[in-house]
């Protein structure tokens, strides 16, 4: 198209044809599809939209919950109130109280397809187009349109809420406007953004020790003065939005008690370790030491919990004492004022610490299921996006994805979306130029070919051999144990490039940054192997050029015009 001049319907037409994917996906089956009594997820989110339309607020939480009772914070009933309330107008019977329960007419079933194609395209798809135009702004025209592909086309994201039936792109969209409005130093539109994505769905909470622990470093960035002055800021938005989100269970519309209603519904602490077969640390082992035969479950919710935190901890230490490190770099010996607008030099470690977090809260944290690797891919796919093909982050990126997509196999099989599943791999890899039988010439490509191996093997004998009686489960725990070691590497690895980016941007050191100045970070940053420019992003470059233009303030120079065109 760019040799036809017509390049300027490059992204429309991604657009369209991404959307079409997604209609032709929806026309599988799905959760739960003809399996009553309950059904699946569909039916979840669809049973939602009734009770938010015909019950008063007070009772969302507390009606009927054996039968899918609402387990999702506040703002997904608000968003299934407003989808309940266009499915009554246009036909009461979808939506009837009790009577509509395991309805699956093909209008109503329209019409549920149609509302995530909607949210998607309201809220994930303009949050990827503004981290395209703002991250990679000073790229090719031909680099953007390639990241937005690989983004938009993502399939483990497909297959779940297209086909399998969740929303799970707006969570991931609010979340991604967050990143996007950090990057372009608006922190207090970045932390509303994030807690509407937790206030959508809980698993946002995978995000939040790196969001938290970059704004923390944002604010000793800035100084005492400056950064006191925004953390107050940041604190005001952040507990104004939840009230908001929850000020229907608060007082004086509710009793004091009240809010133990939604609390009690979205932490399951009730449901034990894991669910099905997850490819983490606790249903991996389990296969040797059985967890729930040996501890109680108040101490395996101890245990998860601090193995998470330690899991999760060196993206936080590395993103504070970065922070902590540079505001002496930058203004103990400067009369400039900081502005807390600036983008921080240390913000090519915020993808890799969301990683870090993401991944741990995956293999280590209570109550996991398979579709929760979703949260992981949404940092590592940014970093893929527009890194270079056979690179060591394109590898690791495109590996992690086709097993992430691997590893919900068996969901994907009871859903009869088998030939979806193999579609959208072979489409996503072929759109990404990944040739997976290319001669290895690296210890991640060596990996990848003898995953693929694994893989492909595992899906030969389910295809020729049943399961052995005495084993039903057996081809799921196969599954189980070639995902988790590729999922705990990539955590490594997250660790790993945080680290080097770290050290490259001399934040991780006093004297080390006190030597170093914004522009030797930033362009040491660039050069560094597990840096975010080399993985395709355009972080650095814009904190390079953020901090290019603060100390060109006290010299007079104009300010750089590649955060212009990057922003």
């Amino acid at each position: 198209m760019h040799k036809r001049a017509i390049k300027h319907w490059v992204i429309p037409t991604i657009l369209a044809a991404s959307t079409v994917v997604k209609f032709a996906i929806g026309l599988a089956s799905y959760s739960g599809q003809g399996t009553p009594p309950m059904y699946g997820d569909y039916e979840a989110q669809r049973h939602w939209l009734e009770l938010m339309v015909h019950l008063p607020l007070r009772q969302w939480y507390t009606y009927d919950l054996p039968y899918w009772g609402l387990d999702y914070p506040p703002l997904t009933a608000y968003v299934s109130w407003i989808c309940g309330i266009f499915a009554h107008w246009i036909n009461p019977a979808w939506v009837a109280l009790d009577k509509s329960r395991g309805i699956e007419t093909p209008d109503s079933k329209v019409f549920m397809r149609t509302t995530v194609v909607l949210l998607d395209a309201l809220i994930y798809v303009p949050a990827l187009l503004m981290f395209v135009s703002s991250w990679q702004g000073t790229r090719s025209k031909r680099t953007q349109e390639m990241s937005l592909l690989t983004l938009i086309l993502q399939p483990a994201l497909l297959l779940v809420d297209f086909g399998h039936f969740q929303y799970n792109s707006v969570m991931l969209g609010f979340t991604l406007l967050a990143i996007n409005f950090f990057a372009t130093g608006q922190d207090l539109l970045g932390a509303f953004f994030f807690v509407l994505s937790l206030g959508f769905k809980q698993m946002a909470l995978y995000y939040a020790p790196a969001i938290g622990s970059y704004l923390l470093a944002k604010c000793l960035f800035l100084g005492p003065t400056d950064g006191g002055r925004l953390f107050i800021r940041l604190a005001a938005v952040t507990a104004t939005t939840f009230i908001l989100l929850f000020l229907p269970w608060l007082p004086p519309f509710a009793p004091v008690s009240g809010i133990l209603q939604p609390i009690s519904r979205i932490f399951p602490f009730a449901r034990g370790l894991f669910e099905d077969k997850v490819a983490n640390f606790w249903c991996a082992s389990n296969v040797v030491f059985k967890w729930k035969t040996w501890a109680s479950r108040g101490f395996l919710v101890k245990l998860s919990t601090g193995l998470t935190a330690l899991g999760f901890l060196p993206g936080v230490v590395g993103l504070i004492r970065s922070g902590a490190a540079m505001s002496k770099t930058k203004f103990e010996a400067s009369s400039v004022k900081a502005d807390e607008k600036e983008t921080p030099p240390f913000l090519p470690l915020l993808p890799y610490a969301l990683l870090t977090s993401s991944m741990s809260f995956f293999l280590f944290s209570f109550q996991v299921h398979e579709k929760t690797i979703l949260l992981p891919l949404l940092p590592i796919t940014l970093l893929l996006s527009g890194a270079p093909i056979g690179s060591s982050v394109y590898s690791w990126g495109v590996l992690v994805n086709n097993v992430a997509v691997f590893s919900m196999w068996p969901l994907l099989k009871r859903d009869g979306l088998g030939v979806q599943y193999v579609a959208l791999l072979l489409l996503w890899n072929r759109l990404i130029g990944h040739n997976p039988f290319r001669r290895p010439q690296s210890f991640i490509q060596y990996l990848s070919m003898a995953v693929y191996a694994a893989a492909l093997l595992l899906h030969a004998l389910e295809l020729v051999i049943p399961p052995p009686s005495r084993y039903p489960d057996i081809f799921p725990v196969l599954n189980v144990l070639i995902c988790t070691p590729v999922f705990f590497l990539i955590w490594l690895w997250s660790i790993k490039c945080g680290v080097e980016v770290g050290w490259a941007l001399g934040g991780l050191g006093g004297q080390a940054a006190e030597r170093r100045s914004s522009e030797d970070a930033g362009v040491a940053a660039t050069t560094t192997g597990g840096s975010f420019r080399q993985s395709g992003g355009r972080t650095v470059s814009m904190g390079y050029a953020q901090t290019s233009k603060m100390e060109m303030r006290t010299t007079g120079i104009r300010g750089s015009s590649v955060f212009s065109e990057g922003s």
